[in-house]
């Protein structure tokens, strides 16, 4: 395989794979899309049942392609995402294989060799890790933890309310999912939210106008700076009925406990009470542990980069990262700009490639 016949290899077919690979087609570079799950439509599939974006279809669609939904106010669901996400990975015409786990990445002759987790190595003219972050919950270890006789479980193996009908349920968190999962569970459970701060409602909708009007001016490009009080003051928008929930006592917050026992938690004031289920909204942290061997992560395991773009490899990028050139980044309304964004390095380490071995 001659240099210039080498894709470029993006890892991962959700929202930001997708438009990386229209970016790469766009820069001239041959995109192949390798997914580890059955469709071309990254973790969306996975997520509860119930879950919303938490934007309006207007401000949701992918730039360039067709609008979300039908009402451009709506807040469209798990499955017309994972739909609309397919529908564009059909538009694109590009090689997109699916079930294709990537298990790791190494340096070859100047360039980057992928090797899947059976065994087939793909020769590349750069890679695009973009396999976001839905595969490395973060579950935090407490004291007490390997002893409770409970259920432990994250939100990213939560699908519905129904099996927890009438338990003790303890949700950890207070960001979106943690509210949104925790006032479905409060309707046919008992529930309360355990988190390290109080939690900040914000209406959603004011005047009848979802707050994203207020950022005509494009949220997308916002700087992460702009954001940073909000963000590290816990804002958590009420998409209708949490706030009630909270003051009527269908939902109840407390400071976090501090460990677990064989039969439940202690809390802060020293008080234990017997729980059923242990529910953490905790986040999650970028899923690259297929490229551990070749040094780009930190001791965190996060990523070396600036903007999406490696600052130990030439030829490596990434699509997708939390707060990675904005607010939106991970988004998709903002991956595309991202994708855009590292194409030009990209382009750049390919055609250095090429000129290497001509």
């Amino acid at each position: 395989m001659t240099a210039q016949s080498k894709p470029l290899v993006i890892i991962g077919a959700g929202q930001s794979g997708l438009a990386a690979a229209r970016a790469a087609r766009t820069a001239g570079l041959s995109p192949l899309v390798l997914e580890a799950g059955p469709r071309a439509a990254g973790s969306w599939p996975h997520y509860y049942d119930s879950l919303r974006v938490f934007s309006p279809a207007r401000f949701s669609a992918i730039p360039g392609y067709r609008p979300l939904s039908a009402d451009p106010d709506d807040y469209p669901g798990r499955d017309e995402i994972a739909a609309y996400l397919e529908g564009f990975a059909a538009s694109l015409g590009l090689d997109i294989r699916t079930d294709t786990k990537v298990a790791d990445v190494s340096t070859v002759d100047g360039g980057y060799l992928v090797r899947t987790a059976t065994g087939e190595t793909i020769e590349t003219a750069g890679v695009v890790a973009a396999t976001g972050s839905f595969g490395n919950p973060h579950l935090p270890r407490l004291p007490g933890h390997d002893t409770f006789k409970g259920e432990v479980l994250h939100v990213a193996d939560y699908r519905r309310p129904d099996p927890y009908a009438g338990r003790r349920v303890v949700v950890v968190g207070g960001g979106n999912s943690a509210v949104q999962v925790g006032y479905e569970l409060a309707q046919i459970a008992s529930v309360t939210l355990a988190t390290r701060a109080p939690i900040n409602l914000v209406d959603q909708r004011r005047d009848g106008r979802d707050l994203h009007h207020l950022l005509t001016a494009g949220y997308d490009h916002l700087p992460v700076e702009w954001f940073a009080p909000f963000v590290s003051g816990g804002l958590t928008l009420d998409i209708g009925g949490y706030r009630k929930a909270f003051e009527t006592g269908l939902l109840d917050r407390r400071p976090m406990f501090t460990a677990f026992d064989e039969d439940g938690l202690v809390w802060t004031d020293g008080t234990r009470e017997r729980v059923d289920v242990v529910l953490f909204a905790t986040g999650y942290r970028p899923n690259l542990g297929y490229l551990a061997g070749l040094g780009v992560l930190d001791e965190a395991g996060m990523p070396r980069h600036i903007g999406g773009v490696s600052t130990t490899h030439p030829g490596l990028a990434y699509v997708g990262l939390e707060f990675q050139r904005s607010f939106a980044s991970n988004t998709l309304r903002g991956a595309a700009r991202d994708a855009e964004h590292v194409m030009g390095p990209l382009a750049a380490f390919a055609a250095g490639l090429h000129t290497s071995f001509r």
